[in-house]
């Protein structure tokens, strides 16, 4: 399979060695000096497909790229979604095909599952008070992370009694709390808190290396490489209930 890298930071380079073990060639690496050149369609097109991983500031320039070159991409940026209704209309317009995730890592995904279970669950007492705490590199450019919303969109799904998430501590009992903390070199972290007067329910998820968000980022391209539409993770690994 023929990969486009766009964005040739850290996940990138991450990226590339699992890519090439997997039998894959990268036919281009695009970061700031060669974007021009390389994300013109004909170029761009000569790609199976694309894994993007760069800034949120041109995140969704690089997607409507590959959709005009009708690559399929998987993208892993965060801190842009506040434009996903528009990506997605011209996604389905065009009959073009995405593929997002806030995280690629396997346990992550897992993570999800098992906080929108737990969420479920924690709906009907209301004694207990929800938070979520991530601790990142001083690198990460957005706050709160793409992870961290995740988590807390799916408990706001399920807890009727939360009505919005907001990035700091709060004392407003509709408003959940994510709190965020930029540490070096913790490459993520992930806590999810149910604090009652008497006790605490807990579920963590820590990142060891960054190599669990760039095997799954691959994994992701090879499962969606001749399909059409827009999937998440759950979809790859079956999550979906």
């Amino acid at each position: 399979m023929k990969i486009a890298l766009i964005g040739y930071g850290k996940m990138g380079k991450t990226i590339e060695p699992i890519a090439l073990q997997r039998g894959h060639e990268i036919i281009c690496r695009v970061d700031v000096h060669n974007r021009a050149e390389w994300l013109k369609p004909e170029k761009l097109s000569s790609a199976d497909v694309a894994i993007e991983f760069t800034t949120p500031e041109s995140a969704v320039d690089n997607l409507l790229a590959c959709f005009e070159a009708g690559v399929p991409v998987v993208c892993g940026t965060t801190g842009w979604l506040q434009r996903w209704p528009e990506v997605e209309k011209i996604c389905r317009e065009k009959q073009q095909t995405l593929l997002y995730a806030s995280n690629f890592s396997l346990g992550v995904n897992l993570f999800f599952a098992i906080n929108k279970y737990l969420a479920e669950l924690m709906a009907a007492y209301p004694q207990y008070e929800v938070q979520i705490r991530e601790v990142h590199h001083t690198q990460k450019k957005d706050a709160p992370s793409g992870t961290a919303i995740t988590l807390a969109e799916q408990i706001l799904q399920r807890i009727s009694r939360k009505k919005s998430w907001v990035n700091r501590p709060s004392q407003q009992p509709e408003e959940l709390s994510i709190l965020s903390e930029r540490i070096d070199p913790v490459p993520g972290i992930h806590v999810v808190e149910y604090s009652s007067a008497v006790d605490q329910i807990e579920i963590k998820h820590t990142v060891h290396s960054r190599e669990g968000f760039a095997w799954g980022a691959v994994l992701a391209a090879e499962w969606v490489r001749d399909k059409k539409g827009i999937y998440t993770m759950e979809d790859v690994l079956g999550l979906k209930k």
